[in-house]
């Protein structure tokens, strides 16, 4: 049944207040409503227009040019509107006349740089403000202005000029934001009255060591965040809220020491983190009372990985999976440069030889026996008491001197050691000892490339009680990486948590009769052949020319001593005679045909019978001798009568 309003309102309600407006109620002509909303955002208005009836809850007045001047006395009564928007506007002092009921209140990218106590005090129903993006300075904040809003719980004041945390906070804030200013100093009663507040948040400031007063936190009692993050701070802030501290955020400072109470006490704290700093080293068992840790975050510190870092590669291994500790990542020396200190083990750590101290504690077999007095953090939180900050400027802090325990101090050892024997070039035997006793573990193997890049991972469970297994069909002269993972529970684990790294390489291969697979790669088999057939070639190729210069030596030395030569028959028969008589009076000399022909007197070319004899090379010198012919003429003759085989007639 729908009630109806009657047509004059006056002195009436047809509905109680916050409740749906009438369907009659006005709604400003420069506006749009719709059921609890009214719609004035982005309309170019310079005042808030009047006509806005009762019944609308939300009120949006955001991205107009709305200044101080534009608020009129009738806004403040409207009673029925507790959300209004006023971000993007005009502003440059806190607004009055503002409707007297508003619980949230937008406010934010305005230019608004004074507060004063009178503007708040019309606003106790008041429980969330935005200031954010201003321009509010500290002398711009009446003293106590806060505190005339009595509901007030959330207060921010994000990206303003303030110099220093505005006195007079409300006693109900839980949560307070004053990240992005320029505060350098908090006073230590700065937040004596609000020991309500669950949230403090001041990154991006100028807080140094020196700024902030020894036991400024210590009085939050229910403060379960607090973020200091982009200030210059050297060390964390002393004296913390133990009893309620769960988030604690301290990275992008310049803290190169965490005193070992820092963070004593707080053991209902689940998050830490000191990233982007400048720690290289921690104090043994700073992190022994955080027995509720669950994040840790410590990435981009330039972590020294020596000898005291032992103790943080065995308190890694000893986390519970429950813990997330990242960014422990190893900067120097240059041998693990880049390595996750978990993945560490204490052989690769190098430790400077101490004739005046023990060794590092080797690995046991069994774990050490409980304590049995009070562990050494309760013993610290017990003798150091909240009047003694341990803030200090020396190397060390002031901290009373620790009692002798029985047993060792802490127990820290390696909890995983893992080592290998080289059986041969193609097999290693993997052996390991735990402290701890595991459900299953995953052995994983694969080969370091020469490019940094490994390829071929090969892995295999084997169960808790396990402790050797031999990895075959690996490659000669080779280096592989071997990790041992410990799994959990369920069989599971996490890539670089609860792990031991190591490598180790295999032995050259033997050279056998029989062929092995492992042969030397194709490329350099073409290289030795190519050159073989280089060489080759040139060998057969200077035999070739060799047994071609004696062939022809062979020839002609077979030619000139020839001793069955005759004349050519296929020519005609007085060639050589007509050449030499008839065109310059000489006999040919042909050598080569063993035939020798001589010039002879033109008396002796008159008439006469001539011979031509062969000439024979005799074997082993020679033995030629003239032969004088009857009729006076000469020829040459061998010693021995040979019979004239051709004459010449002149």
């Amino acid at each position: 049944m729908t009630t109806k309003c009657p047509k004059t309102v006056s002195g009436s309600k047809c509905h109680p207040p916050w409740t749906l407006p009438c369907p009659g109620a006005s709604c400003p002509e420069e506006c749009r409503c719709d059921k609890s909303f009214v719609y004035c955002n982005e309309r170019s208005l310079t005042s808030v227009p009047l006509g806005i009836q009762e019944g609308y809850r939300v009120l949006y007045l955001h991205n107009n040019q709305i200044n101080n001047a534009g608020f009129p006395l009738e806004l403040h009564n409207l009673a029925s509107v507790e959300i209004v928007y006023l971000y993007g506007n005009q502003l440059d002092e806190f607004p009055i006349n503002l409707p007297k009921n508003t619980r949230v209140l937008h406010l934010q990218e305005n230019n608004i740089q004074t507060i004063s106590r009178a503007a708040l005090a019309q606003l106790t129903r008041l429980e969330e403000l935005h200031l954010d993006d201003n321009s509010i300075s500290t002398v711009g904040v009446e003293e106590g202005a806060f505190r005339e809003a009595v509901s007030l719980k959330l207060l921010f004041l994000t990206k303003n000029h303030l110099s220093s945390v505005p006195i007079g906070l409300p006693e109900d804030l839980k949560e307070l934001r004053l990240d992005e200013n320029r505060i350098a100093v908090i006073a230590e009663e700065a937040f004596q009255n609000v020991t309500r507040l669950q949230r403090l948040l001041l990154d991006g400031n100028l807080l140094t060591d020196e700024g902030i007063a020894p036991g400024t936190f210590h009085g939050l009692t229910n403060l379960r965040e607090l973020s200091l993050a982009r200030n210059s701070l050297t060390f964390p802030p002393p004296l913390l809220p133990a009893e309620s501290l769960i988030k604690l955020s301290l990275q992008e400072n310049q803290i190169d020491q965490i005193p070992v109470a820092a963070f004593a006490g707080l053991n209902r704290l689940e998050k830490l983190d000191v990233s982007t700093n400048q720690l290289q080293t921690l104090t043994q068992g700073v992190f022994d009372s955080l027995s509720s840790l669950r994040h840790l975050m410590v990435r981009n510190n330039p972590w020294r990985c020596d000898c005291a870092v032992k103790w943080v590669v065995v308190w890694l291994k000893s986390l519970p999976s429950s813990v997330n500790a990242r960014g422990f990542v190893c900067l120097t020396p240059d041998k693990v440069r880049g390595m996750a200190i978990r993945e560490l083990t204490l052989d690769i750590i190098e430790c400077p030889v101490d004739a005046d101290q023990p060794p590092w504690p080797t690995l046991r077999s069994t774990p050490p026996p409980p304590p049995t007095t009070t562990s050494i953090t309760t013993m610290i939180s017990t003798l150091i008491t909240t009047s003694i900050p341990y803030y200090f400027d020396s190397p060390s802090p002031p901290l009373p001197p620790i009692p002798n325990l029985p047993g060792p101090l802490p127990p820290y050892v390696d909890p995983l050691k893992i080592s290998f024997t080289v059986v041969n070039s193609t097999k290693i035997e993997v052996s390991w000892v735990s402290y701890f006793t595991v459900t299953a573990y995953k052995i994983t193997w694969v080969k370091r490339a020469q490019s940094q890049i490994n390829e071929g991972m090969r892995e295999r469970t084997v169960s808790g009680v396990q402790r050797r297994i031999t990895l075959t069909n690996l490659e000669p002269r080779s280096v592989y990486r071997i990790c041992v993972h410990v799994l959990d529970t369920l069989n599971s684990y996490r890539p670089g948590e609860d792990t031991i790294c190591s490598e180790a390489r295999t032995k050259p291969a033997l050279p056998t009769k029989p062929p092995v697979t492992d042969i030397a790669p194709r490329g350099s088999i073409n290289s030795t052949l190519l050159m073989a057939g280089i060489i080759g070639g040139a060998v057969l190729i200077i035999l070739v020319t060799l047994l071609s210069l004696f062939c022809w030596h062979m020839h002609r030395k077979s030619r000139s001593s020839s001793t069955k030569w005759k004349y050519n028959r296929g020519r005609r028969k007085d060639d050589y005679c007509e050449a030499g008589t008839k065109k310059d009076n000489s006999i040919l000399e042909m050598t080569e045909t063993s035939f020798q022909i001589v010039a002879l007197n033109n008396e002796q070319l008159l008439k006469g019978d001539f011979r031509i004899q062969p000439i024979y090379t005799p074997n082993g010198g020679i033995g030629f001798r003239d032969c004088h012919l009857s009729n006076n003429s000469i020829a040459y003759c061998k010693s021995s009568n040979v019979p004239s085989t051709e004459f010449c007639h002149t």
